[in-house]
């Protein structure tokens, strides 16, 4: 049975292994802020409104300008930005599971792991997970959150990079064994601690329909969205 993989390509150093890539495996390619210089056979681009006009790609007919205009409802629909993580590496993942439907969610340049040398394929930038915010205390406790919910619809997450370390939870896999013909299975829920999550998460009521949840951080107990993350690192059966 042939698949739906989908890739997804952040601006991390390494992300330019993909320059060369056959993207024959992959139904789309969507790349994340500036990583659509990498190649130019991207099909969407993903960012945030502050990202710069002059920065922004002049799309092809087959090619798609993705914004807060069409990923803000799909990340409310999944908790929100509080919940979920508010940095474009997750909002591009779950934007791309409620879009596309796929079997398999590639990620590539999305380790969110800042040293001392370039922190992007480009020099020097923002590294946006580095900034003060309270829904991003644990990105290993958001990916984990992101992969339970792309699990229980059948779809697996992976980590084509080489990096040794990640913030990233999903598992590796190599580029050279992806195919349009196989899949494997999920890795396993905790349903006790699943639930536990989302019981929380409704108690809290942390929510904010704009998405502009910066706006509102008084209304944020940090405690609680530490208490959070350790459930939520909790769910995945490894």
């Amino acid at each position: 049975m042939k698949v739906k993989n989908i890739l997804i390509l952040g601006s991390a150093p390494n992300a330019v292994i993909a320059k060369d890539w056959s993207l024959a495996p992959f139904s789309s390619l969507i790349v994340i802020n500036n990583a659509w210089k990498i190649r130019p056979d991207w099909t969407h681009n993903i960012f945030p409104t502050d990202f710069p006009n002059e920065k922004r790609p002049k799309p092809s007919s087959t090619q798609c300008l993705v914004s807060a205009d069409k990923y803000v409802s799909v990340q409310n629909s999944y908790g929100g930005f509080v919940y979920a993580g508010g940095t474009m590496a997750i909002t591009a993942a779950y934007w791309a599971l409620a879009t596309f439907k796929p079997n398999n969610l590639f990620f590539l340049g999305c380790d969110m792991v800042y040293g001392s040398g370039k922190t992007h394929f480009y020099g020097f930038g923002t590294a946006d997970p580095l900034r003060k915010d309270i829904s991003l205390r644990s990105l290993e406790a958001k990916t984990s959150r992101f992969e339970c919910f792309a699990g229980l619809v059948g779809c697996n997450v992976y980590n084509l990079s080489k990096e040794k370390e990640s913030r990233l939870v999903y598992r590796r896999k190599d580029f050279s064994s992806i195919t349009t013909e196989t899949t494997e299975t999920p890795r396993n829920i905790d349903k006790k601690q699943f639930n536990l999550a989302l019981r929380l998460e409704t108690k809290l009521n942390y929510f904010v329909p704009d998405g502009k949840y910066w706006k509102h951080e008084n209304k944020f107990k940090m405690e609680e969205i530490d208490r959070l993350d350790k459930i939520w690192l909790k769910c995945l059966v490894k």
